[in-house]
């Protein structure tokens, strides 16, 4: 049981004056402030009283309630007083509170006893206690053992002890309210009366006797609360007596049970030896004759029925003894778990005194340890003596080994010095026996000497001949190495007239970008003039030594000292490949976002290496890829174009990409164009570009430059075309022919016709429908359009792709346009870095291979499916890959229904890539959750530039049901990775990848799977003969993957053919040049 008592006061505050009281000033005599003082002491001794007999009260109850551990629950009070007094007259009040609250104690192992409290020992317990830190309650309150052993009391004494102490709780409290009764009449007549000349005003009194009846309130609130307290009390000790009555009869019917138990075991053990008894009886029976059988019968029946009648009460009286004492049983089981509560304490009790008795001893231990090393320490000083003793007769010792070693390093020396007179000796002893040997050989010795002298005479006549031989051979040897000489001299000469004459051909092509971009650089700072920086592009276009050796010895000059140098530079000679600049938005590595990247890299590093000038213009981007772009730095110049109605200047950076030069165009507009973070998706891309556009056109003016051919592509650079011949072709540069490759004709970039004017281009002029009016809207321009009306060379990435937009579900609205100007237009196939795009260089590749050797392959294979998690039981089970992005063009309908069919079919799939369109996203991402822990399916629905290089690597077929694709890239590097492409035909998929099981296609070209229709039917053919052909004909489709693999995609034939329209489009450009100037 547990017993509850919470009591709550709130604090109150009797305000005896008030700053703001208009009357305040009649009180500040001395007299009336000594009887205010006055007033508040006599308050202060009531309300400490009050406090005191508080106090003693809950004390008293926690005395009490300490006894109830016989029953295993503690209910102790935690009493927390507060009160505070200011010195300020404007601030004087006094607050009282209580507060009780139930905690349960910890258990303790200490025997009850009562606490007597006198007056003088209460007031001062109440004044240690502060507001800060109330006094603990398990210091104050005691408690009882409960076990029944060792020196607890008995269960009367505690009785006893209870009925005591509630007879001294009501004695305390009736005496102290008494008490308190008295001293608040005393001082309220006091403060009434006064003393002498002290009297009160009428709101002062009302003040004290508010603050008198708040305290009376107060005093009756205690008095209930001790009343509620002391019925508490009564009710505990009345369950107490009850339970332990009900303990006493459990604890006897227990006894009755174990004696009843007993004599029916007793019992029983009788009736089985009557039952051994009767089983002889009846062997004994068997054993008789006849005439005793029928006496024996009656016997055996008349036993039977004696014994089978106890038998049965026995049986009966056993059975009610084990019901009453399976109920008795449970009984004491509860009792046990209730006594076991209480044990508790007493075992945790036993713990701590065994934990205090170790404690003890280790003090014990310690305190012996410590008197031993306070002995060892006095043993340490006498130690410390002769130790000192001992260092001292050390320092005498060692220097007499001092002198003792110097005395035997002179030994040593004398030693030595004999040893070298010794060896002296020796030599002596021994050039003395050779003298003598040699008086005695010093006559034959004259003779051999008078034959030598012979011998002698003999060879200096020979010398002399000789000698006179090998100078007349020396004269000829002289005049044969004068002309060798003069041969040497004269092909030295030649060989140097032949270097400055060729090119040179062992250095890289950053070298050669570098140093053209220094010239551009020079020239647009005003170092060089037009003709100078002409004749130094030449040099560097034709790779001339005199050019290069200049840069070489121009490494440790200053700037000032190497535009001196190549200034000497004076031979000039004729170009013979094309000067290309290509305008674009995108550059693979620094700022790719799909194809157009690649193909402006792929296709410039190919025309370089194909002997042409190429340079490249971009936007500097605040999103490039900055560690791609080698030696870049800024310009000391800028370049100011128009937009907008006024000129805004542009900042101009140069550096090497892929060995390519490029200019970063920054516009140092307020809008700040290309600081956006990305690089398309702006709601004023036109204005971007189209500023973009002309500031390029600018640079090229500025730097004096004179291409052949100004390639642009795409919408965002398709402006080039009608700013340069309509505004900078009439200022002189009027030499390049313009090419414009459109990559998709779905993206054409249309905007209100007025947008046009901002890039300074005429609207009226140019918003005709034979011009750049849109042709679905009249009040909209189209930068596509314009590109390919105002184009010298229009050209797609693909033939196909080519024929395709030229109808009108292809041609996005353009396809009359595009008919119109059929001759200039062509679709030429793009290709892929085959550097870049090598299984047998790869860096990203955990194994390399190449055709030859496929086991590479397999093992990328394996490094896939468990990097990914997919099974790898069956390494012939073929994998199917997919890279692309998620937009209808790619038909994503056809990626998902190949996903379940490739399960179907037993293979597996591998899905890499990502789509803006949420809903596409979402549905894949559905997908994704389906297989997550599946083992043949994995989709990864972001970009990863390296695992795209290992799905290549390990995939066995590679689809791509595009519904169009304007050419394509990743069919070519599945081929060139050793994966059998499954495509439809369309676009430059047409154009590159043809059905191995199409008889009318020759078998060198067949590469792989195609479909015509985008359904599911075109992609389950496709499939299912791929799936057919890898399984039943391993070594045929071995062949195929080493076919595929040996063919050519790279930029090579596609540059060859670029070259060619350059070519031609130059050559009708001078030849018309020419006809008109004669």
């Amino acid at each position: 049981m547990t017993s509850t008592m919470s009591f709550c006061r709130p604090s109150r505050t009797v305000k005896l004056f008030s700053r703001n009281d208009p009357k305040s000033h009649e009180y500040e005599s001395a007299d009336l402030k000594s009887t205010f003082v006055r007033n508040r002491l006599v308050l202060l001794i009531f309300l400490t009283q009050t406090k005191l007999s508080f106090s003693f009260l809950i004390e008293s109850i926690y005395e009490y309630m300490a006894s109830k551990l016989s029953t295993s629950f503690l209910s102790p009070f935690f009493v927390s007083f507060s009160s505070n007094n200011s010195d300020s007259i404007s601030k004087e009040h006094s607050n009282v509170g209580l507060f009780l609250s139930l905690h349960r104690f910890s258990p303790a192992s200490c025997k009850m006893r009562r606490r007597n409290f006198s007056s003088q020992q209460k007031r001062q317990h109440v004044k240690k206690s502060s507001p800060q830190q109330p006094p603990l309650v398990a210091d104050s309150v005691p408690s009882v053992d409960v076990d029944g052993d060792g020196d607890s009391e008995s269960e009367n004494d505690l009785t006893d002890t209870d009925v005591s102490l509630n007879q001294e709780i009501v004695e305390d409290v009736v005496n102290n309210h008494v008490a308190v009764e008295d001293v608040n009449e005393k001082d309220l007549e006091t403060v009434l009366n006064g003393e002498g000349e002290d009297q009160l005003s009428s709101s002062q009194l009302h003040y004290l006797m508010n603050m008198i009846r708040n305290a009376e309130k107060n005093v009756l609130l205690l008095n209930q609360a001790r009343v509620q307290a002391l019925e508490e009390l009564q009710k505990i000790l009345g369950e107490k007596e009850s339970l332990q009555g009900e303990i006493n009869v459990l604890e006897m019917r227990l006894a009755e049970t174990d004696a009843r138990i007993k004599v029916a075991a007793l019992e029983k053990i009788h009736a089985e030896l009557l039952e051994d008894q009767l089983q002889k009886l009846r062997n004994e029976l068997a054993l008789s004759g006849a005439s005793e059988n029928s006496e024996l019968d009656i016997h055996k029946s008349q036993n039977n029925v004696l014994n089978n009648s106890s038998i049965h009460s026995l049986s009966q009286e056993l059975y009610f003894l084990r019901t009453e004492n399976l109920s008795l049983k449970e009984d004491i089981e509860k009792l046990k778990t209730e006594i076991n509560n209480v044990k508790n304490t007493d075992e945790r009790v036993e713990m701590l005194e065994k934990e205090c008795s170790c404690l003890q001893s280790s003090l014990k231990e310690l305190e012996s340890k410590l008197s031993i090393s306070q002995e060892d320490v006095s043993k340490l000083s006498i130690l410390k003596i002769e130790c000192g003793d001992l260092y001292k007769k050390v320092e005498n010792l060692q220097g007499l080994l001092d002198k003792s070693t110097k005395q035997v390093d002179q030994a040593i020396l004398m030693l030595q010095q004999n040893l070298e007179l010794q060896k002296k000796v020796d030599k002596l002893e021994e050039s003395l026996d050779e003298a003598s040997v040699y008086k005695l050989s010093s006559e034959k010795m004259q003779q051999y000497n008078e034959l030598m002298q012979q011998k002698i005479s003999l060879l200096a006549e020979c010398l002399q001949r000789s000698d006179e031989e090998i100078h007349s051979y020396v004269q000829l040897y002289q005049e044969s190495v004068k002309e060798f000489q003069d041969t040497l001299d004269s092909l030295k000469e030649e060989s140097k007239k032949r270097l400055l004459d060729e090119p040179v051909n062992d250095m890289p092509w950053e070298f050669w970008s570098r140093l053209l971009l220094m010239i551009d650089g020079w020239f647009l700072e005003k170092k060089l003039s037009n003709n100078e920086a002409k004749l130094l592009r030449e040099m560097v276009w034709k790779r001339d030594r005199r050019i290069h050796d200049a840069c070489m010895a121009s490494k440790e000059k200053n700037e000032h000292e190497a535009v001196s140098t190549f200034l000497r530079l004076t031979s000039s000679t004729t170009s013979s490949g094309l000067h290309i600049i290509q305008i674009a938005a995108e550059m693979a590595p620094v700022a790719k976002v799909g194809g157009l990247g690649d193909v402006v890299t792929g296709l410039g590093k190919a025309l370089q290496k194909r002997g042409n000038l190429v340079e490249i213009v971009l936007p500097k981007y605040d999103c490039m890829q900055y560690d791609h772009i080698d030696n870049m730095r800024a310009l000391d110049a800028v370049v100011e174009s128009y937009f907008d109605g006024r000129l805004f200047k542009s900042k101009i950076w140069v550096g090497t990409v892929e060995g390519l030069p490029v200019y970063f165009v920054e516009p140092l507009h307020p809008d700040k164009f290309f600081w956006r973070g990305q690089f398309y998706g702006e709601h004023d891309d036109f204005k971007r570009f189209s500023f973009f556009s002309r500031a390029a056109l600018e640079l090229l003016l500025q730097a004096g430059k004179k291409p052949d051919i100004i390639h642009c592509h795409d919408w965002q650079t398709a402006f080039v075309a009608p700013l340069y011949w309509d505004l900078y072709a009439p200022k002189g540069m009027n030499s390049a022919r313009v090419c414009f490759t459109c990559h998709n004709f779905d993206y054409q970039g249309t905007a209100p016709a007025s947008a046009l004017a901002s890039c300074g281009l005429d609207v009226q002029q140019l918003n005709r429908l034979d011009r750049m009016q849109d042709n679905s809207s009249h009040d909209r321009v189209n930068p596509i359009k314009g590109a390919v009306v105002f184009s010298n060379i229009v050209t797609t990435v693909s033939p196909t792709y080519a024929q395709e937009v030229r109808t009108a579900e292809g041609g996005r609205g353009l396809h009359s346009t595009l008919n119109f100007h059929s001759k200039k237009f062509v679709g030429i196939l793009n290709g892929i870095d085959s550097d870049a795009w090598n299984p047998a260089t790869d860096k990203t590749l955990k194994v390399h291979y190449d055709a030859k050797n496929l086991q590479g392959k397999a093992e990328n294979k394996l490094a896939l499916r468990r990097h990914l998690g997919l099974s790898s039981a069956n390494a012939r089970q073929p994998l199917v890959g997919c890279i692309t992005r998620l937009v209808p063009q790619k038909g994503v309908h056809l990626i998902r229904h190949a996903i379940y069919r490739t399960m179907e079919l037993g293979g597996q799939f591998v899905l890499l890539g990502a789509s803006p369109v949420p809903h596409i996203q979402s549905e894949f991402e559905g997908i994704a959750n389906q297989f997550q822990n599946h083992d043949h399916i994995r989709l990864i629905l972001k970009y990863d530039e390296s695992l795209s290089h290992s799905i290549y690597a390990a995939s066995d077929m590679f689809i791509i049901p595009s519904v169009f694709e304007p050419c394509g890239l990743t069919q070519m590097i599945a081929m060139r990775y050793g994966s059998v492409p499954i495509t439809r035909k369309t676009g430059g998929l047409n154009d590159s990848v043809f059905d191995v099981d199409d008889d009318t296609i020759p078998f060198r070209y067949q590469n792989g799977y195609t479909f015509l229709n985008p359904d599911e039917q075109g992609v389950n053919s496709a499939l299912e003969r791929a799936f057919n052909h890898y399984r039943n004909n391993p070594k045929s489709w071995h062949q195929l993957v080493y076919k595929i693999m040996n063919m050519d995609w790279s930029w090579e034939t596609s540059a060859l053919q670029y070259e060619g329209l350059y070519a031609k489009s130059v050559a009708r450009a001078r030849s018309s040049a020419s006809r008109s100037q004669a």
